[in-house]
Formats: structure tokens, sequence, C-alpha cells
């Protein structure tokens, strides 16, 4: 019965959504238990399959996961060619002072030079706000610009349900986000190199700089690092970013891999309780586990369509070779299943051919058609369908076909009974002609008449 739970979850979120579409959970538990938090994501980053959704399109205070967007836009920067990793940039007073005292921050000084990698780790590891500053001070030249490109960035993005007014993730009541958003964010940062290494770092050493010693940066995620707290160090974790205010509550954007499967998270609006033995349990981290857990060991990646595989056959005509074609799929399908899943059972196949019949010559890996892989008449995957070889055409079937079509084109029949028409046409004048002239002899041009009587011989 729990693993029919598991099943019915699962396809409930993927199959009515499509491969990457945003979703809304039909049902917000896991078996028998419950995401303790405000919203929660658990999708596959490779095919954008979603496990488990809740509430993922709430408007909800995102805290210093702000800082995702933040580091994206550095990156594209980077990419761009406006900075370097080893630019150097200057902390201004502005960068500094704007934020409040009880913030997150690596005590980073007005006028202290660090390079953007350096900026980078410290706003990533150790939250610092002013380092979100001093950084969009170097993309954009100031902090109200950076925050503008922040907004444009999220709406490119498909961010329907987010705002931003500051860089850090400070708390506002016009700064927002939602479960769904964060992950198109991250999904975008993920796909430059530099980013997973420094999420995922447990510790960096800042070098010294102009105003400053060496300083140790140790990583909020307990998932990667028990330097704060013990209990919640998860093997295969990647990274990526903490979050906590008192408005938004804990807040961990999370991925990790086991068994070279991928997952990634989204948990929002957790809370920090105290156990009845005294420990405390920050849940975001200890819902994200959950989450990874039922992940891993009740859903695998499973082939569901061999490329190689004979799905079916199209009738071939004018060939004397074979009547047949065999075709196979263009791409093999790899999806995320439950375990105990009865694929053969389970997965609905449609083919729909181009040409019922199909004429020679056909060329080996010519498309013929599509095959539909479905769920309860929801399709999650559509694929082209190949020729699996050649068939050569014979030449006197095509030369009779041709000679058949010619023989039926209805221009053909037009022109020859317009022919005979002319002809038959042609043919009364002529015989009117000739009845004429019988009938009047022939004409004073044809038979002159000859002047004076009877012209004999004389004698």
């Amino acid at each position: 019965m729990k693993n029919r739970r598991f099943f019915c979850l699962f396809f409930a979120f993927l199959l009515v959504l499509g491969l990457a579409a945003p979703a809304r959970a039909a049902n917000d538990n896991i078996g028998d238990w419950e995401v303790a938090a405000k919203a929660a994501l658990l999708i596959d980053p490779d095919t954008e399959e979603i496990l488990y959704a809740r509430n993922i399109h709430e408007r909800l205070y995102p805290a210093s996961l702000t800082k995702i967007m933040t580091c994206l836009l550095v990156l594209e920067a980077i990419d761009s060619g406006g900075l370097s990793m080893d630019t150097l940039l200057t902390a201004s007073e502005a960068a500094v002072t704007s934020i409040p005292a009880d913030g997150s921050t690596a005590g980073l000084k007005t006028g202290e030079q660090l390079t953007v990698e350096e900026l980078l780790y410290c706003i990533m590891l150790s939250s610092a706000n002013e380092g979100c500053n001093i950084l969009a001070e170097g993309v954009s030249g100031t902090i109200e610009a950076f925050v503008d490109q922040m907004n444009s960035r999220a709406a490119a993005l498909g961010c329907e349900d987010t705002h931003f007014v500051n860089t850090n993730g400070l708390p506002d009541d016009n700064h927002y986000t939602t479960a769904w958003d964060l992950y198109l964010i991250t999904r975008e940062a993920r796909k430059h190199p530099e980013f997973m290494p420094i999420v995922g770092e447990a510790y960096h050493e800042v070098p010294a700089t102009n105003l400053s010693a060496p300083r140790n940066l140790r990583n909020t995620n307990y998932l990667l690092s028990s330097w704060y707290t013990t209990g919640y160090l998860y093997k295969g974790a990647e990274g990526i970013k903490t979050g906590s205010t008192s408005a938004a509550g804990y807040c961990l954007v999370a991925s990790a891999t086991r068994s070279s499967r991928s997952l990634l998270s989204v948990v929002l609006g957790a809370e920090r309780i105290t156990l009845e033995d005294g420990t405390i349990l920050t849940q975001s981290f200890s819902e994200t586990i959950k989450l990874y857990d039922w992940g891993f060991d009740n859903f695998s990646r499973q082939i569901i369509l061999k490329a190689d595989e004979l799905v079916g056959e199209v009738p071939v005509t004018l060939s004397q070779e074979q009547d047949f074609v065999k075709m196979h799929p263009e791409v093999e399908i790899e999806r995320l299943f439950p375990k105990d899943a009865d694929l053969e059972k389970d997965i609905e196949r449609t083919i729909t051919l181009k040409d019922e019949i199909v004429e020679a010559p056909v060329t080996k890996g010519q498309v013929l058609g599509t095959i539909t892989l479905s769920y309860n008449g929801n399709t999650y995957a559509t694929v082209n369908l190949l020729a699996d070889e050649d068939v050569s055409a014979s030449r006197f079937l095509v030369l009779q076909r041709d000679i058949l079509e010619f023989l039926h084109r209805p221009i053909l029949w037009i022109g020859i009974g317009s022919a005979v028409g002319v002809i038959v046409l042609l043919l009364i004048l002529r015989a009117a002609l000739k009845s004429r002239r019988r009938r009047y002899g022939r004409s004073s041009s044809s038979s002159p008449r000859r002047k004076g009587g009877y012209r004999g011989r004389r004698r």
C-alpha cells in the first residue's frame, strides 16, 4: 500500500504537468508524513521531473536565498567580459554601512579590497550582506541599478511571482519569491561551471587583504558542515544556500547526488523547534534530508524506451524487396519512476504515422512517425520514429505508378477532350464546305464563262 501511494503521488506531479512545467502538488503528504514547511519542492534537475511539490507558487520571503540571484548576475557579468574572477573591488561606505548591524556579515570594511571570487565565497558561504552590495556596485555601478537588473533577469527566467528590493534578502514586504521561482533561478546559476564548486565548499580561507588578515569562512549549510551544529551532515550533499529571518523562517535550497542521480530541493518557511529531549531541530535541514531519503529510496531512473527497440512497422509500396519497413525511436528515453513500477503495464504507447503507407525508396533514418508515451492519458514524452533500414524502389513499379498517375490526371483528359472537340469541329466544317460545293457547283473564279457562243473548229 505504501509503494502504491508513492507511485500515485509521483505521477500526480509529473505526468499532469509535463516534463518541465511548474506544478502544484495534488497531495502534501509523503507516505505517512508531510513536509514541515510553508513550501517545498523536490525535483530531478537533469530531467526536471517533479517528485514533490507543496505551495510552490505561494509568495514567501526568501531571506538570504536572494543571494543565489546576486551570484547569478555576477557570473553572467563575468561571462560577458564586464568582470573577471580576479577583478579587485573596493568596498564603498554605502555598501558596508547600509546593512543592519545584526545581519550576517563577513566583517568587510570600507575601503577594503577583495577579488570577485573571494566576495562570491563571502556571500555564498558566510552569507555576507555587505559582500552583495560590493558586488552589485561592481556589476551595475549602483546597488539600485543592480536590483533593477535582478528583477529584469527574474522576469526573463519566467519568475512570475518574484520581486526584489535589495541584493541580500533583508526583510521587506515587497521582497518576495516562490519555491518554483527559486528553482528557476538556481537552475540557471547551475549552468555556470564556477557556481557549484563555490556553494559546495564547507570551508574556505579568504587571503589577507589591504585591511584584514586571512578570514576563515564556514558554510552555513549544515548538510555540508558541522561547524555550527551536528546531526545534519548528508552524504552526497553539494550545497547550495541557506537563509533565515524572523519573517522568512528557515529556508534552504540544496542539492545532493547519490549513485549518479541528482535531486534538488527548495524548502521555505520552516521552523526551528525544541524537542522533548532538549534537542534543537532546524527543520529546513531535517525536512530536506527526509525529502532526499524518500526520493533516493523510492525512485530510480529507468529506461522506458530504447533507441534500438523496434516498435512497429509501416507498409511499403513500389518495392519488390519487401512489403514493410520496421521503425525504431530516434532517442532513448530515461525517466524517474517508482522503483516498483511495472513499466510494461503502466506506460501507454501510441504510434502516429506520417503516412499509413510509405512509398519506396525509403532511407534508413527517415522519419516515418512518432511514438507518444503516456500514463492515464497524460503525455510526457513524444519521440520520432525512424526507418530501421533502406528499402529500394522497383523501376518497373515506379514507371507503372507514374504512367497510371499520368493517365489519371484530370488535365490530361481535359486536353484530350479539347483536342477531340477541335478535330470534330474541323471535320464538321469540312463536311459543310463539301456539301456547299456540291450544291452550288464551282465558283466563277474557278470556272470562268466563255464569251460568245460556240468556239468549235471552223471549216
